[in-house]
């Protein structure tokens, strides 16, 4: 499944939802990487506030990657497939 992400509320949404999806808990996926508990409830809750490193060690604990391109570009991409 793929999230789009425009604000930081809907980021923090996005990463209870993958983590529902896996089956773990916030301690769990903390475990994964080397996170405390609180760290993935703060990135779910209020990601605005978290550190670059913590939120891409969740990225990981949640097997997700993470795709920054120009808007538009996906939609674009999805045409050329089809032809």
């Amino acid at each position: 499944m793929e999230y789009l992400i425009p604000t930081p509320s809907q980021l923090g949404q996005a990463f209870k939802s993958r983590r529902s999806e896996c089956n773990l808990t916030q301690a769990e996926a903390a475990s994964k990487v080397g996170l405390l508990p609180k760290t993935v409830s703060g990135l779910e809750g209020h990601p605005e506030v978290a550190s670059v490193e913590s939120f891409f060690k969740l990225i990981v604990a949640l097997d997700l990657e993470l795709i920054l391109r120009p808007k538009g570009e996906a939609a674009h991409d999805e045409q050329r497939e089809s032809w």
